[in-house]
């Protein structure tokens, strides 16, 4: 059993033209991370540095989860109100999975120290935006479901070891210009075996460095891909919700909204296009946009952070291969299913028992992975195993008459909860 850590302290924020240097130290050993953009302005104007430091903020965590201590000094890193409750909801919320999987409550955190931040209001324009990337079917949807009329540029972020060529072969189908940054983690973080290990809020770290270059770029907003069951928990424990998908949920997309207002202003928006609607209202969208079919990549493995351990195709056997498949498969022909995978992840027997988790049979929560709430997976299931072309799939048939979905297939392609996204980016 590893022992926690004492201190854990933000030293310092370097920022420079076109790169952030974020420095931390846990128990006197020292950690750095820099992010180097293209496609910006300087990094350096106040209302920039303003939101960089909330990316400081809220990346340090993969930095304090290597030991996990008590007691969090945070110098003099400006943090104010609403800092601090974004801080507090990625100590405890977006680490959630991973002190679940540790045995650790890390609710003796105590943070000390923080400056109050100062307020801006920089020049922006409303009609231009960030949308940032991924390659997989929800930022696909989000850049054509946009409206038409705001000027859109992708926002990519790769690691030092190079970039993924099937979300860069998914972004050129785009056809829209792209902003890069390149994130380049402390290389203590894959070397030792001495460290605690576990998932960290990535993508609120994404959305915050997409709001560095959309502040630098004077662009008005950042547009995220983050549908409703995104904030549907994996299970509860110890008194909270353990949510794989935490710094996608509703709740994330407040906080970083709300600590981003408090420094640069209520009129530089940041909310998810897709925040009331479903995965299967999603993947009947993409289901229409073919020409990204034999490019998109979703499967994991696809995006290891060493280059010599990426998956050159999907893996057809992982989660979120066997949830893809599903939700398109309502939506598409079993034959050009199979030219996407290469394989049948949801006719395989082999991943049965994966697919009765998926929709809320056997395991008692979903799996940890960015994929659909059980009902809207149940509802797909039900769905494709109606189907002609599937009939030669018995396991498809006997867990469908098992699936409980809370929801019929029809209301899941309506609204569903609030949105947070402006009326001008709506179609």
């Amino acid at each position: 059993m590893k022992e926690r850590a004492s201190v854990f302290r933000y030293v310092g924020l370097e920022v420079s033209d076109d790169t952030l240097v974020g420095h931390y130290e846990l128990d006197g050993r020292n950690f750095a991370e820099s992010v180097t953009f293209e496609g910006v302005g300087t990094l350096t104007r106040p209302a920039v540095r303003a939101a960089a430091e909330l990316w400081y903020l809220i990346a340090g965590l993969s930095y304090y989860k290597t030991g996990a201590p008590r007691q969090v000094e945070l110098m003099t890193t400006p943090l104010g109100a609403k800092g601090r409750a974004l801080l507090l909801g990625a100590l405890h919320d977006g680490l959630g999975e991973f002190a679940y999987r540790n045995e650790l409550s890390l609710d003796d955190t105590v943070i000390s120290g923080g400056t109050d931040p100062a307020g801006y209001a920089p020049l922006l324009d409303a009609t231009k935006v960030l949308t940032p990337f991924g390659g997989g079917i929800d930022s696909v949807v989000s850049v054509h479901e946009l409206n038409p009329e705001i000027e859109q540029s992708l926002f990519i972020v790769s690691p030092t070891s190079g970039r993924f060529e099937p979300l860069e072969a998914t972004a050129a189908v785009t056809g829209l210009s792209i902003v890069r940054a390149r994130r380049t983690l402390d290389p203590q973080l894959l070397e030792s075996n001495d460290f605690f290990n576990g998932h960290v809020p990535v993508t609120a770290m994404v959305t915050l460095l997409a709001a560095v270059a959309a502040l630098a770029s004077e662009r008005g907003g950042v547009v995220m891909s983050n549908e409703h069951s995104s904030s549907s928990a994996n299970l509860r424990w110890h008194g909270r919700d353990v949510n794989h998908q935490w710094s996608k949920s509703w709740q994330a997309e407040r906080l970083i909204g709300d600590a981003l207002s408090e420094r640069v202003g209520a009129e530089f928006t940041v909310a998810s296009l897709l925040r009331d609607r479903s995965e299967l209202w999603v993947a009947k969208k993409f289901a229409a946009l073919d020409q990204y079919h034999h490019v998109f990549r979703s499967c994991n493995r696809a995006f290891a952070q060493v280059g010599e351990r990426r998956a050159p195709t999907w893996c057809g056997t992982c989660d979120k291969c066997l949830f893809i498949n599903l939700v398109l498969s309502p939506f598409m022909s079993r034959e050009a299913l199979h030219d996407i995978f290469h394989s049948e992840p949801i006719a395989n027997p082999v991943l049965k028992d994966q697919l009765a988790a998926l929709v809320g049979i056997g395991l008692d929560h979903k799996p940890f992975e960015c994929v659909g709430d059980p009902s809207e997976s149940a509802a797909a299931l039900i769905m494709t195993s109606a189907s002609p072309q599937w009939s030669d799939v018995a396991h498809l048939r006997e867990l469908a008459l098992l699936a409980r979905p809370d929801l019929e297939a029809d209301e899941l392609f309506e609204r569903r909860g609030p949105s947070r996204a402006p009326a001008h980016w709506l179609r």
